[in-house]
Parts: C-alpha cells; sequence; structure tokens
C-alpha cells in the first residue's frame, strides 16, 4: 500500500540518488517551486545525489539553459538526462533513417544540433540528418506539437494518416501525454505518437516509462558517483504513466507527487491528498507508487 509522507526527508536516508521529474515537480515551465528546490538542496547536502530526469525532446543542455532561465539553483541537482538524449541516440543510429520528417516547433531545433561528444563522434560517421517532406521522408520525428498552446492532436491526423499510409516508424521524442505551462494544459509529442499508435502506426520511445532513459541515467550517475544499486534510488514524479509506472517497471521505489497533472483525483486540497480516493484511483489504474504526496518538499 502507498504511504503518505509529510516530507522527502522522512525518507531520503534511504536512498544514495533521486531520479526527479522536471515539469509539475520542481517547476511548471513559468516558476520554479521554493519547497521543491529546499528538498533537493538538502538532499545533497546529506551526501545524495539528484539526477533531474525530464521526458523534455530536447538535450540536457537545452534544458540546462531553461532552467537557468527559471532561476532553479545549481545546487538542488547534480545532473539532467533528458528524452531527448536518449532518443538522439537511436536517431543518429538511423532508427527511422536519416531522410525524416519533422513534427515540432523550432524550440525543439537543439535535438538535431546539440549532441554530446560521443554523439557528436557517432553522428560523424553517419549520413546526414535531411529534412524533408512525408512524401520523400523515410521515417517522422516527433518532439511536440509546432505550436503547443494553440494545437491538438487532432490538427495532425491528415498528416499522421499520410506518414501511417507510408509505413513510417515515428521516433517519439517525449513520451508525455500532456504538461501543464502554468495553468494552461497543453499536448506534448506523446500525445500525437499516441494517435499514430491508434492509427496502426509504428512508434519508437525513449523517455520514461521506457527503458532507454533509465539505463543512460544510471550510467550517467555511475560516472561521478560509481555504481548505485536501483534499491538505493527514488523515482519522483508527478506522471503516473511515465514517472510511477517508470520506476515500477525498473523496480525502483518511487515518490508519486499527486498536486500534479492528475491532482483533481485526490480532492480539492492538491497540497494534501485524500487517502481514500488515492488508494481507490491508484487500484483503478493499477499502479502502486511506494510513497505518495501532494507536492514536492
Amino acid at each position: 500500500m502507498t504511504q503518505l509522507i509529510s516530507a522527502l526527508s522522512e525518507i531520503s536516508r534511504d536512498y544514495r540518488a533521486v531520479f526527479c521529474d522536471l515539469w509539475g515537480c520542481l517547476h511548471n515551465g513559468k516558476t520554479v517551486f521554493p519547497e521543491a528546490v529546499a528538498a533537493l538542496q538538502k538532499f545533497r547536502a546529506e551526501g545524495g545525489a539528484v539526477v533531474l530526469l525530464t521526458n523534455a525532446p530536447r538535450p540536457a543542455s537545452s534544458v540546462l539553459a531553461q532552467l537557468d532561465r527559471l532561476g532553479a539553483p545549481k545546487d538542488c541537482y547534480d545532473l539532467v538526462v533528458s528524452s531527448g538524449d536518449a532518443a538522439q541516440y537511436a536517431l543518429f543510429s538511423g532508427a527511422v533513417g536519416y531522410r525524416i520528417h519533422h513534427i515540432g516547433a523550432e524550440k525543439d531545433m537543439p535535438f538535431f544540433t546539440d549532441l554530446a561528444p560521443e554523439l557528436q563522434a557517432l553522428a560523424e560517421g553517419k549520413p546526414a540528418i535531411e529534412f524533408v517532406g512525408l512524401d520523400e521522408a523515410e521515417g517522422i520525428v516527433c518532439t511536440g506539437l509546432k505550436d503547443d498552446l494553440t494545437e491538438t492532436p487532432e490538427d495532425y491526423r491528415a498528416a499522421l494518416l499520410h506518414g501511417k499510409t507510408r509505413g513510417l516508424p515515428m521516433l517519439c521524442a517525449n513520451p508525455d501525454i500532456v504538461v501543464d505551462m502554468g495553468h494552461t494544459r497543453v499536448y506534448c509529442a506523446g500525445a500525437l505518437a499516441q494517435a499514430y499508435e491508434e492509427m496502426g502506426g509504428a512508434t519508437l520511445y525513449f523517455g520514461k516509462p521506457h527503458p532507454p532513459i533509465y539505463d543512460l541515467a544510471r550510467r550517467k550517475l555511475a560516472e561521478p558517483h560509481g555504481q548505485i544499486d536501483n534499491a538505493e534510488i527514488l523515482c519522483i514524479g508527478d506522471g503516473p504513466w511515465t514517472d510511477v509506472l517508470g520506476g515500477q517497471n525498473e523496480a525502483i521505489d518511487t515518490l508519486f507527487i499527486t498536486g500534479g497533472i492528475v491532482a483533481q483525483q485526490f480532492g480539492t486540497d492538491a497540497a494534501n491528498p485524500d487517502p481514500a480516493l488515492l488508494e481507490t484511483w491508484l487500484a483503478t489504474e493499477k499502479l502502486a507508487p511506494t510513497y505518495a504526496r501532494g507536492h514536492l518538499g
């Protein structure tokens, strides 16, 4: 049964590292949450390592720049690992070909250009990525909607049907379905990938809850901290079907932040989920996070 806790510090002594989600936990795309920052700072001050594990379709360098713009202190985390990082390996390995049709915003272009040194070496030995229309493409790379403030997946129905008819595989750089940007809910690449799959299209995922991002996070974590067993890691996030499910699939304990994208399921006070509503909802969804708390703190 999921245990409601009063603070991260209540359980932190049991873990050497946390894999912490960004959107809905540390910030909402506009504002950093001071209580979450303080909790992560305290965890690190006591010797723990913090990996910010995000389904952002952009590489870590771009995510770090966003954190700087939002004012997130550098001492509340050790490193960032993104879905974009994990998906880049597949892209430059030719998982969907090299003549690709890109669905996404201009802000996501660092996915194609900002490469870690090991990826740069991989890319130099492969054909150059070429952006083409659907009729000429070998595959689709979806980093999100072109304008997530005004568009919905329905706006892409015709393009997705065209791609499916041609048998094009889709690389989804962000498995999230939605995130909350301030008080506005916006669709992510995962919503388009889900629609594509429902049409019968083939989709490849690399972010949470899928294994590649966890494998990459453990490798990156081991570089400065040595090997850390799954039993010593805690996954933190507000995404039931990404953060919680991903942790469960990896046999890693999870802290479910209930005041995020599904807060309405647990009563009117997002900071204090109703225990009975929480237990019933988790049973219905067949999820079993180790711990739960309204907000990270």
